[in-house]
């Protein structure tokens, strides 16, 4: 942001950086529009971490049970938006980082299509990876955030209204993981039968692929960190808990990192020939209820650890499709739950429409 110092979540950054130039191409119609920017949002350091915890500037307060982690690294775009500080945020999205603390804090976060919004002036993760989305307290909002992202989005969610007006029409191909929580499970089942989505039972051969997508996608987000960061290795002021990130990052840049990459195609076509069947692929988006903070504030990479193994959301940034995560209830739980639609690549609009259906039916 133009005359702001873009700090990434760093004290370090805070302290040597200067105020940015000019605003990140991705701000362009938000300015145009004279649209009102509250401000800037607290996130884990150099948007790494899946946690949301910070050491410099304290880890935000998720407001729907103070003992839970945010989720990262945009915690404090979902904790602004939960609480009510703002209508839309914009984050960024390399492995999960808008869907996790969504999914964390109760509310809506989109991961659009790799190479749909602009990337430059985004503070870098993993080139294959980033993208910029918007995050909001329901689907309206959300919407509103697309529209200011990408010109003329609101006239394609209202043809994808018309399209589907109902859910009926809308094939959802269900996809479930080893190691989910049952509960989890069943709240997602809950919401789209509630709904009245048509749902196709995927195989476990899908499951499987998923599976190496996740191990796959992780080791090129974690390499990325080493890419974009591996100079802050030893530097002082950058807290232990990004240093861990970074030195497991070179270690799957060593170890993983190309082979990794060469089976991105394999696993786009995989995904392509899954929606030939179906319109979207639900499942969990985190396959556990949100962790609890550490009772230390743990400054080394364990909490982060936990939730790379939890978290199924980076397998869609590594075939480059949008997914969205969206709240639903759990039975007899206190917070909610969140449900991931993956749809295939540019569908943004219709992930969101069948984000309104489902936001629309749990409430009943």
């Amino acid at each position: 942001m133009k005359g702001v110092v873009t700090t990434a979540g760093s004290g370090f950054f805070s302290q040597t950086h200067q105020p940015a130039e000019k605003d990140a191409a991705c701000l362009a119609i938000a300015r145009r529009r004279k649209v009102q920017i509250v401000g800037k949002t607290n996130l884990t350091e150099f948007a790494i971490s899946p946690s949301g915890m910070n050491e410099y500037f304290g880890t935000p307060v998720n407001p729907l049970k103070r003992s839970l982690i945010p989720g990262g690294s945009s915690s404090g775009n979902a904790v602004a938006l939960a609480s009510g500080m703002a209508d839309v945020a914009f984050g960024t999205d390399t492995a999960g980082s808008t869907r996790v603390p969504a999914a964390c804090c109760g509310i809506v976060g989109l991961k659009t299509t790799f190479g749909l919004i602009p990337i430059q002036g985004v503070y870098p993760v993993e080139p294959h990876l980033d993208t910029v989305g918007p995050m909001a307290k329901d689907i309206d909002h959300t919407v509103q955030g697309m529209e200011l992202l990408q010109d003329g989005f609101a006239a394609k969610y209202a043809a994808a209204k018309a399209a589907k007006p109902t859910a009926g029409s809308i094939r959802v191909g269900r996809l479930k993981l080893t190691g989910t929580d049952p509960k989890v499970d069943q709240a997602i089942d809950d919401a789209l039968a509630k709904t009245g989505f048509q749902v196709v039972d995927l195989d476990a051969s899908l499951s499987d692929k998923f599976e190496q997508a996740k191990k796959d996608g992780t080791a090129v987000a974690a390499a990325g960190a080493w890419i974009s960061d591996g100079r802050f290795e030893f530097a002082l002021g950058v807290a232990a808990r990004t240093k861990s990130v970074i030195q497991f990052g070179q270690i799957n840049y060593t170890t993983g990192y190309r082979s990794a990459l060469a089976r991105r195609s394999a696993w786009q076509r995989t995904l392509s020939k899954v929606f030939e069947k179906v319109d979207l692929i639900a499942l969990p988006t985190l396959q556990k209820t949100p962790p609890g903070l550490p009772l230390l504030n743990l400054r080394v990479g364990i909490m982060e650890a936990h939730l790379l193994q939890v978290q199924n959301t980076v397998a869609a940034n590594f075939a480059g499709n949008p997914a969205l995560a969206i709240p639903v209830p759990m039975r007899r739980g206190k917070v909610p739950t969140s449900l991931q639609l993956i749809g295939p690549r540019l569908s943004e609009a219709d992930l969101l429409n069948a984000g309104r259906l489902v936001e629309d039916a749990v409430k009943r």
